[in-house]
């Protein structure tokens, strides 16, 4: 995946380690041995975007069971002319905003660490697929968890889980019902929107 992004000059690209959120007996049935996840976040322009996903289709066998999915999230601003060049090759920005596919969203939730059980039972029982969870650590402001009775500073999950958009707000009341700020879990959550989609089968046309 970094070799294709070298390949179509994609200047900006961060290399994340993480795992997934599928039960054993899933993992089993498809063959998968392993849920750990390498997650490639970049930033590229619209063009760009859709070429990376036709070559990661075509190179990865994106669609097959196990061989990952491709979200697209659209970028509203970009701080910096040295940094809006470099993004664009040196290229003049479209100045337009991107067509929303309001079709799928993307659910952030970021919990207390050891928790991601909670915030997925939550997130199946309102009908999401799964997700895939990224390890960090907080950086709240003093004061914050008194106030808001959340604690920030600490090791936290991050987990991405991309719906239907339908089903985004139902997912979400529910984890913050059964996995929200009152609870061990501390979840909060909000959600992106989703240009394209890539991988996940039924999500497809």
């Amino acid at each position: 995946l970094t070799q294709i992004c070298r390949d179509l000059e994609i200047p900006l690209a961060v290399d994340l380690y993480g795992h997934g959120t599928a039960v054993r007996s899933m993992l089993e049935l498809l063959g998968i041995d392993s849920s750990e996840k390498r997650i490639i976040a970049a930033v590229a322009s619209r063009e760009k975007t859709r070429q990376l996903i036709r070559e990661e289709k075509r190179n990865l066998y994106i669609g097959v069971p196990g061989h990952g999915v491709i979200v697209s999230v659209p970028v509203k601003s970009v701080g910096g002319g040295k940094i809006m060049a470099l993004l664009n090759g040196g290229q003049q920005p479209e100045k337009r905003m991107p067509e929303l596919n309001y079709a799928y969203e993307l659910v952030v939730v970021i919990c207390n660490s050891g928790r991601t059980d909670q915030v997925m039972n939550a997130a199946r029982e309102a009908g999401a697929a799964g997700g895939t969870v990224i390890h960090g650590k907080g950086t709240g402001a003093v004061g914050t968890e008194k106030f808001y009775k959340v604690s920030i500073a600490q090791e936290k999950e991050v987990i991405l889980i991309v719906s239907k958009s339908e089903q985004k707000a139902e997912i979400m009341r529910t984890i913050l019902k059964k996995a929200g700020p009152d609870t061990d879990a501390a979840a909060i959550v909000f959600s992106l929107p989703v240009t394209e989609v890539a991988g996940f089968g039924m999500f497809e046309d």
